[in-house]
């Protein structure tokens, strides 16, 4: 790659100076990452940051000019408000399809697993048994392997019944809420028919109307919610045990150079938690080459899984995932699903790196494929590993250079460690401090940090000021996905970050770490990946009922200033449904209809026909991580206001 003179310092385009300095090194030798990309790109299509382009037939492709010269519908007629509800529901359909096929595979491994077929185990036999007595399967007397089977045929429900509701919507959301999606005919049947109804009433042709196709975006989220995010993380603890809190590292000082060094990257942890064991095992052979052994690390949302529940470190996120390849000391890259870059052979093929594919809809030219499935997984880590050590001595010693940065951070929050937290300060009554400090305003409000980082905008650097500006405003935070990453990368999830939080803030984090043996909790809670979101929910509806209300009366909020996925917006858009306010950084293609922002952005006291006026929450839109942190706080008061708590000024 031919070095772009005028191209932005590595300093404008990440926060994080590992990052930055591996920014460098590419440039100098050649090689082109995401960065480079997204500033050739250039100026976005106008058209398509409008949502008014469509492309779903013949006739077109088809561009409506909003209030402008030109045409004002589509050749079949379609308006402005219909292209864009429309897109909406695309990109929200294509958010949920990923989850929800994660979401089948992990019901799969369960009844695999209990049925012998496959080689893991019941490791949270507690979490089973109550997720068994929540569907309404008996659970006394019976073998545990038994019980597993009934439940993973009770969560695979969620994806073939014809009729009724989700089973895990019914075991899990709130009855009054239940009842308005109910008013509002958004409840989901089954997984796959959702989808395929989403599919069928974008086509042309079909659904026209605005409103209708909004709701029907509605109705994707919360099969999203449920048969995706829930279902997923509920069925990988029982395989792989509830999160606890584990102390680790972050960035790219992570890797180290005398080891066989193995990212793992994506979603699902099936294989990661094979890869970690057999690198475990397969620590001799690494030695046998040279090197002092085996380093397994993560990127992305894998990274959370194993970061909470083996305390394997993070080196990096989504937008510089191609970086740790660009030390020269990584040997393989191991990817499964999801947020998984097509460059990555290329970048690989200027080191020594290997790229290992392992399910079937992820290919890349260029790239190793070992087949993964449930029941070969053990032979499927086995080679993997032995990949990468057999790569070992194929380093080039005049390309490796690690960045030395890496920090300290606590992660492994799940609903249930918080809890457990919280027990230590009230044995009997765990959610009373919690809540008790919401309601004296020691704590303002709750927001989830969660989604991405886009390379559009600088990297960590949206999420970490818009986290910064809520804790100095005593908002306790909690984090997810990239998010997340961000976030640990500048000590956020350390006690060191405490020097950012307000005094009511800081006062009740020490109080309970120290309860807990820790000098402080940190001032962001890591509550896992992207379908950890679900934790989230959890956790917010725990306080729901606690406090007697809906959770779209909490002064509670979600966030992702750096979205670029669509999974993204459908956990935001599922947040919506629950009437929990959603801010992003990145304006969504809904800019060409006044009819649609105004339904997705607009204020319930202006009009009834918006998702704050149907559900309780609306979305916000600002890029300013400053101004966007103070419209989550505005709405935060609003809420407090209505439950008659305090409300200190916030200016």
């Amino acid at each position: 790659m031919p070095v772009n003179r005028n191209a932005k310092r590595a300093e404008e385009l990440s926060l994080d100076s590992g990052v930055q300095e591996m920014l460098v090194k590419a440039r100098e030798e050649g090689v082109e990452t995401a960065f480079d990309r997204s500033e050739a790109m250039g100026a976005r299509c106008k058209f398509g940051l409008l949502g008014v382009c469509c492309k779903r037939c013949l006739e077109g492709p088809c561009r409506i000019v909003p209030g402008g010269k030109g045409p004002q519908a589509g050749v079949c007629g379609a308006t402005a408000d219909a292209i864009v509800a429309r897109n909406f529901l695309t990109m929200v359909t294509e958010g949920a399809a990923p989850h929800i096929e994660h979401a089948r595979e992990v019901a799969l491994t369960l009844l695999e697993t209990a049925e012998g077929k496959a080689p893991y185990k019941i490791s949270n036999p507690e979490k089973l048994l109550n997720i068994a007595a929540r569907l309404g399967l008996k659970v006394d007397g019976r073998e545990i392997n038994e019980v597993a089977r009934e439940v993973a045929l009770k969560a695979l429900e969620n994806f073939q019944q014809q009729f009724g509701v989700l089973p895990w919507l019914k075991m899990k959301a709130p009855p009054k809420t239940v009842a308005r999606w109910q008013s509002l005919n958004v409840l989901p049947v089954n997984a796959h028919l959702e989808i395929t109804n989403a599919v069928n009433r974008q086509a042309m042709g079909c659904d026209a109307d605005p409103v209708n196709l909004l709701l029907g975006a509605i109705r994707v989220a919360l099969t999203d919610g449920y048969a995706g995010l829930h279902l997923s993380t509920d069925l990988q603890d029982v395989l792989f045990g509830v999160p606890a809190v584990v102390k680790s590292e972050y960035r790219l000082g992570v890797i180290k150079e005398d080891m066989v060094n193995i990212s793992v990257h994506g979603h699902i942890p099936m294989l990661s938690e094979k890869i970690v064991e057999w690198a475990e095992k397969l620590e001799n052979e690494a030695r046998a080459v040279g090197a002092k052994g085996i380093n397994i690390f993560g990127v992305c949302c894998t990274g959370n899984e194993i970061l909470m529940r083996r305390g394997v470190p993070v080196a990096t996120n989504f937008s510089s995932q191609e970086m740790p390849i660009v030390t020269g000391a990584v040997e393989a890259m191991v990817v499964d699903v999801q947020c998984i870059m097509p460059s990555l052979p290329r970048v690989a093929k200027c080191y020594h790196t290997e790229i290992i594919t392992t399910l079937p809809n992820v290919k890349i030219p260029g790239a190793t494929h070992v087949e993964f499935t449930p029941e070969k997984a053990d032979e499927a880590a086995q080679t993997i590993v032995r990949k990468a050590i057999a790569n070992f001595s194929k380093r080039d010693p005049e390309k490796i250079k690690i960045p030395e940065d890496k920090v300290e951070a606590y992660a492994g929050f799940s609903t249930e460690q918080i809890l457990e937290a919280l027990k230590k300060v009230n044995p009997e009554d765990p959610l009373q401090p919690l809540a008790e400090n919401i309601k004296s305003g020691n704590i303002l409000g709750v927001v989830a940090l969660v989604g991405c980082t886009n390379p559009r905008i600088k990297q960590d650097w949206a999420n970490v000021e818009v986290a910064k500006e809520l804790l100095k405003h005593n908002v306790l935070m909690v984090a997810t996905g990239c998010s997340a990453h961000s976030l640990a990368k500048f000590s956020l999830m350390s006690p060191r970050g405490l020097e950012y939080c307000g005094e009511g803030l800081q006062q009740v984090l020490k109080v309970i770490g120290k309860a807990n043996g820790l000098e402080a909790l940190p001032p962001v809670l890591h509550m896992g990946s992207c379908v950890d979101n679900s934790r989230v929910d959890d956790l917010v509806m725990a306080l729901a009922n606690y406090f007697g209300v809906e959770a779209r009366d909490l002064p509670v909020a979600a966030s992702s200033p750096e979205i670029q996925n669509p999974k993204a917006l459908v956990i935001g858009t599922y947040f919506l449904a629950h009437g929990i306010d959603v801010h992003v950084g990145i304006q969504p293609p809904i800019a060409g209809s006044e009819l649609v922002s105004n339904i997705l952005l607009g204020d319930k006291d202006r009009h009834a026909l918006t998702m704050d006026g149907l559900f309780g929450g609306k979305l916000i839109y600002e890029e300013d991580p400053v101004k966007a942190a103070h419209l989550i706080l505005e709405r935060i008061i609003q809420k407090r206001k209505a439950l008659g708590l305090p409300c200190p000024d916030i200016t």
